[in-house]
């Protein structure tokens, strides 16, 4: 246990960060998954929503603004791929 009153607050709000990133990275595994799901099954999807997830966790710096805008494009694909398939 460390002996430092800033080393204490430094072990208490990185805790508290954990929980947050931890429940973001949650919410992004579950959009994609759902988004995913949804094409694959050729349901109506709310893209707009999907991306303001991503750009969220990505903004938060949960994860990298590139890996974001990567998911983001490959969302975008499979749909377009789905929509190709049956046309």
């Amino acid at each position: 246990m460390p002996h430092h009153k800033s080393y204490i607050k430094g072990l208490r709000k990185s805790a508290e960060q954990r929980v947050r990133n931890n429940a973001l990275r949650t919410l992004l595994k579950k959009t994609i998954k759902e988004t995913r799901a949804k094409v694959a099954q050729g349901e109506a999807i709310d893209l707009n929503q999907a991306y303001a997830d991503i750009d969220h966790v990505g903004a938060k710096g949960i994860i990298p603004k590139r890996r974001a805008a990567r998911l983001k494009s490959r969302l975008a694909k499979a749909i377009a791929r789905k929509a190709a398939k049956t046309t």
